[in-house]
């Protein structure tokens, strides 16, 4: 596809044709520069994206989920919404909630796009949702401007889908949730856009494997004085004895004046482990999760441990929580729903201190007046307290009171005393003393 039909450039407003498939960006997988050839499978064998990929997903899918309806300039949950059961328990028969929302955020951060089949009986209500290969969906525009999505299915991974081949579905039949993009319409894999730093990481891996697999030391020479009549002979049997894990440490027998003179870089002087860390650190900066969390714990302490953990949860995990948020509410809510329902979902308990931080917070909120018994209960998961026995009595310190009406009490003392007896004029203190 030329920059003129990928831009709609020379082509009527009112028509655009226009494709978004994620095939016209694979051009950003392939060989890097380290000569590693990357790809959504190769990129997920290397243990730092790994351990980022399931991180995100993980939390994401662990994450409670609910929804809720505006009411009185607050919210309240709603139970009995046929998405509640189908987002918190199972969106559809062969599938769990949680291992729904890891495979599609796993999907969203491998290809930088996640897809799912929406079901709806007759009234448009959702009954199920099936995710769906994003390597295998294009996104195109019809004549009238309007989406619709291509899948080409060659395997037996969708139950609802019948056939073989090319599939249209529509737009409010899919629920997709684009990542960092362009044009706000399809996502760009974060592996593909940084697939030098992920070759590298790939060539390091493939590099230490090698060094060990010769025994951890790097290719060297047979000197001989003579004249070998078969040197392959002689490599090939020193090979064969010498070379390999198994066989290292083992006394090398030299016969006929021979030398061995390692010619390889040490590992410690190519800085081969440094460089090795520093990849990590790279992979991690790519999907913003801290080192300590894919086992980098150099420059993590105690004292700051709590924090990185924090800023974990507002800096990277709050966006995709946004994101998820507000794809759902779009897509899977009727127009006239949207007005009033919406979905959340929770990272409070993410974001909780130590115990004796969160019992300090919770005495500062009782004594002020703005948390009752049974909301520091419900923040603790523990069942709430009777009516009865005061569970949503809201309390404050009986010292404080408005500014407004600091002294009010000295001002209405001095007021009943005036009228009780005539003020009284100051004594004459001049002549006392013996002072004239």
């Amino acid at each position: 596809m030329g920059i003129k039909s990928l831009f709609g450039f020379g082509q009527a407003r009112d028509k655009p044709v226009r494709n978004y498939s994620n095939g016209e960006y694979t051009f950003n997988f392939g060989r890097s520069t380290s000569g590693k050839s990357v790809n959504e499978m190769t990129a997920m064998q290397t243990t730092a994206v790994y351990a980022c990929v399931r991180i995100l997903s993980e939390a994401i899918a662990s994450l409670p989920i609910h929804v809720y309806r505006y009411k009185d300039g607050g919210k309240e949950m709603v139970c009995d919404h046929p998405l509640y059961t189908l987002l918190h328990d199972e969106p559809n028969p062969e599938m769990t909630s949680f291992v729904f929302r890891e495979t599609l955020m796993s999907h969203l951060l491998i290809w930088g796009n996640a897809y799912a089949q929406i079901i709806r009986n007759g009234k448009g209500e959702v009954l199920s949702l099936y995710p769906l290969l994003p390597n295998k969906m294009s996104v195109e525009r019809d004549s009238n401007g309007v989406l619709y999505y291509v899948y080409s299915r060659y395997t037996d991974e969708n139950p609802n889908m019948k056939k073989m081949g090319d599939i249209t579905l529509r737009q409010e039949d899919v629920l997709h949730i684009p990542g960092l993009g362009f044009d706000g319409l399809i996502g760009y894999s974060p592996i593909a856009m940084a697939r030098n730093a992920v070759g590298m990481t790939m060539a390091c891996e493939e590099y230490g494997a090698s060094f060990f697999a010769n025994g951890a030391n790097p290719g060297g020479v047979l000197e001989h004085p003579g004249v070998l009549k078969d040197p392959t002979k002689v490599r090939d049997s020193w090979n064969a004895v010498y070379r390999g894990t198994t066989n290292a440490h083992k006394i090398a027998v030299l016969e006929e004046g021979m030398k061995y003179q390692q010619i390889g870089i040490p590992p410690e002087e190519a800085q081969f482990l440094e460089t090795r860390k520093f990849q990590i650190n790279e992979i991690a900066r790519l999907f913003r999760i801290p080192p300590h969390m894919v086992g980098d714990l150099e420059k993590s302490s105690f004292s700051n441990i709590e924090q990185q953990s924090l800023e974990f949860v507002k800096y990277t995990l709050d966006p995709w929580v946004i994101r998820w948020e507000q794809a759902l509410k779009k897509s899977l809510f009727l127009p006239e729903e949207k007005k009033e329902f919406f979905i959340k979902l929770n990272v409070d308990g993410l974001l909780r201190g130590d115990y004796q931080s969160r019992m300090n917070g919770y005495a500062i909120g009782r004594q002020n007046g703005w948390l009752s018994t049974n909301d520091i209960r419900e923040m603790e998961d523990m069942n709430p307290l009777p009516e009865e026995e005061g569970g949503n009595l809201y309390l404050v310190n009986g010292a404080m009171t408005k500014l407004k009406d600091a002294g009010a009490f000295a001002k209405e003392g001095t007021e009943s005393t005036s009228e009780e007896s005539e003020p009284q004029q100051p004594p004459d203190n001049r002549n006392r003393g013996g002072l004239r």
